[in-house]
């Protein structure tokens, strides 16, 4: 992808990245020792090294994807901090936390669906870095049977998005493969508990 202004699409994920790594920087993952920061680093890098997709806004989005979920950033810092398409991308991503639980995911996945396809590709990064982080997570097979589920919706989100983007067809093929593998594996697990 050629980008008309490279400067300006460097300074906008560089920006991203530093404000991720601050707003998130006292959070950890599951494990409790994984700088929580590393995944949204690794979701914005899946997205541009394994998708092969180079968006500015989109990897911007990625780095900064949990932030209005799990800090004290809102949508309106977004768009003034980095654009109304940026702050668009992360609130499809948020899920509503003042929703109970049994609504709160329909909700997301309905909220996902009518979000511009690159929030879904998004998500199918998040999902991605998830799978492979998911035999770090201390809470066992309810944790990687919960991981493995979200990353079939991803999937079923995306589907539509496969014939009318070719990266979304590469990260779709992407995250099928590994679900499929870690399918196997979960599968593998069950059976000797």
């Amino acid at each position: 992808m050629s980008h008309s202004h490279p400067s300006t699409d460097v300074d906008l994920w560089q920006r991203a990245v530093a404000y991720a790594c601050f707003k998130h920087r006292h959070q950890l993952r599951k494990d409790g020792r994984t700088p929580y920061v590393s995944h949204v680093m690794r979701v914005a890098m899946t997205i541009r090294q394994v998708f092969g997709f180079d968006d500015p806004a989109t990897i911007a989005a990625a780095f900064l994807h949990d932030t209005i979920e799990d800090t004290t950033t809102d949508y309106d810092d977004l768009a003034e901090l980095f654009g109304k398409d940026v702050a668009n991308l992360v609130a499809a991503m948020t899920k509503n936390a003042a929703l109970p639980e049994p609504i709160r995911e329909p909700a997301y996945d309905a909220q996902l669906a009518q979000a511009d396809w690159r929030a879904r590709l998004i998500k199918l990064a998040d999902a991605y870095d998830n799978l492979c982080d998911v035999k770090n997570n201390p809470k066992g097979l309810e944790e990687i049977h919960k991981t493995l589920e979200r990353a079939r919706r991803a999937l079923a989100l995306a589907k539509p998005d496969v014939a009318a983007h070719p990266a979304a067809a590469v990260a779709y093929q992407a995250l099928e493969n590994l679900l499929k593998a870690a399918s196997a594996r979960s599968a593998s697990r069950d059976h000797l508990t």
